[in-house]
């Protein structure tokens, strides 16, 4: 098993002194201690992935599944890809006293997320003005350039990187779309119970555990309307989970 790694790289945006203290607390095993430190960085509005993960690091060594999983979340949340964040978030999964399989995403829907979810939003804008200075640059070759088989060049590759901006906007609009509709959340309470209803004197759907992570799908009085990773929804109350955005 791989060891629980920690990150020293240099922190210049929110002050390398204040992340060495909270580091040098951390490998002094002063955990209580080092979790404040670093609590105090983002609480001066300042984030970073390596401070996500070393404060959910911290969680872990004192065995606190649902904040350590939390913070490897919101590390994920800034870079979906680091294995390292990846690797410590399994170890704190499998100190979770629920295990669910989660419902898997098959059709055409799953390919088309899978495919406008490759780029950030904001990254198919950029192409989509990318492809929308092709067209200018195309229609002024068209214009200017006086040989028939040339203009009909031109004018094809205008008409061709029209429709590539065209879909980029509409992924780009899509993808805006998802991000914003993905709220993701994880339960600090030792159990709750998923209600069938918002209110207290519905009955059980279900009993979860801290540390797993729900899907909020709407927010009422008190409640969110959550979904779980096996598809079953329910409510839940507010304050038994924190959202990770």
């Amino acid at each position: 098993m791989k060891p629980i790694l920690l990150f020293f790289l240099p922190i210049l945006m929110f002050g390398q002194a204040s992340f060495d203290k909270a580091n040098e607390l951390y490998k002094q095993d002063k955990f209580e201690e080092a979790i404040q430190a670093y609590e105090q960085i983002l609480e001066n509005g300042q984030d970073s992935v390596e401070l996500y993960y070393n404060l959910g690091n911290a969680y872990y060594k004192l065995n606190k599944i649902a904040p350590a999983i939390y913070n490897y979340e919101k590390a994920l949340l800034l870079q979906p890809n680091n294995s390292d964040v990846k690797n410590n978030l399994k170890f704190a999964q499998n100190m979770m006293i629920d295990s669910f399989s989660e419902v898997p995403k098959v059709g055409f829907s799953n390919w088309v997320s899978g495919f406008t979810s490759v780029y950030h939003y904001d990254i198919w804008a950029n192409i989509a003005i990318g492809f929308s200075f092709l067209v200018m640059l195309s229609f002024v070759g068209y214009y200017f350039i006086s040989r028939m088989a040339l203009k009909r060049t031109f004018f094809g590759l205008a008409l061709l990187f029209l429709a590539c901006s065209v879909l980029s906007v509409i992924i780009a609009s899509f993808e805006k779309n998802q991000t914003e509709n993905y709220n993701p959340a994880i339960v600090f309470s030792e159990s709750v119970a998923v209600k069938s209803e918002p209110n207290a004197n519905s009955s059980n759907a279900a009993l979860i555990h801290e540390g797993t992570k729900v899907y909020v799908l709407e927010s009422l009085d008190d409640y969110y309307k959550v979904e779980l990773p096996n598809g079953m929804s329910g409510w839940l109350l507010k304050n038994s989970v924190r959202t990770l955005k």
